[in-house]
């Protein structure tokens, strides 16, 4: 895993110091009262023009904890789906954050975060494993369309990453390219504990890997340093539908 440097952590205390005024609903991502407890008519979007998207790590991480909230307590929107919507697309793009999560079908962010159209850049592998082209889609998202925050989104119960802890156990090699993914995955096992404990506390490690991984690249980690960008971990919860911060 690599870990930390001195900017990055700068930019996680900027980052909590903004989240200092927030609470925390349900042990979940923060996120102020009033955004999470708003209301809006199903399938109108809160936000029909670029200037209402969040413009902040701060925001987006607020936004996305209130879309987290009405997805996990049934009162989705299905915000910017609109007609008005659709058609102001056609003229660009503005997501406010780039999400980088597993293909598992139960952990679509657009729907973990109950976001529409131009939203959000989502960018899927199994066990949210980085390769160029990865690390090429996040920085697209970052350095040219200026996204203020990435956040890599494991998941309770990942495939990738139990394939990973059995192959280490058993010694044996997986079908072609899956084993890259399990080499990939190898460096987060949790060997200090056994069965489903280990298969879920590398779960929890892989995120924290992945988004050290992320918040080490140059590019990225010079927009952190400037206060612009930040990368956060987090996990789904298949049984509870909560999005909660992996440290």
């Amino acid at each position: 895993m690599i870990s930390d440097d001195t900017p990055h952590r700068t930019a996680r205390r900027s980052l909590l110091r903004g989240l200092a005024g927030a609470v925390t609903l349900g042990g979940g991502l923060a996120v102020a009262a009033a955004p999470a407890s708003a209301s809006a008519p199903r399938g109108r979007s809160p936000r029909p023009t670029a200037a209402h998207r969040p413009g902040t790590a701060d925001e987006a991480l607020r936004e996305l904890a209130a879309g987290n909230r009405r997805w996990r307590t049934y009162c989705e929107r299905h915000p910017d789906e609109t007609p008005a919507v659709r058609q102001s697309l056609t003229a660009g793009q503005h997501p406010f954050a780039v999400v980088l999560g597993c293909i598992d079908s139960r952990v679509p962010p657009e729907l973990v975060f109950d976001q529409g159209l131009g939203d959000l850049m989502t960018v899927r592998t199994a066990g949210e494993v980085l390769d160029e082209a990865v690390l090429g889609s996040v920085a697209y998202g970052v350095l040219e369309l200026g996204i203020p925050l990435v956040m890599v989104l494991g998941h309770q119960s990942c495939g990738a990453v139990k394939a990973a802890v059995q192959a280490d156990l058993s010694g044996e090699e997986l079908p072609a390219h899956i084993q890259y993914l399990a080499e990939q995955i190898s460096p987060a096992i949790d060997r200090t504990k056994e069965g489903d404990a280990r298969v879920d506390s590398t779960i929890d490690a892989n995120i924290r890997a992945v988004r050290a991984r992320l918040a080490a690249e140059p590019d990225l980690a010079a927009k952190i340093a400037a206060g612009e960008l930040a990368v956060v971990g987090a996990r789904y919860e298949l049984t509870t539908q909560l999005v909660h911060h992996i440290a």
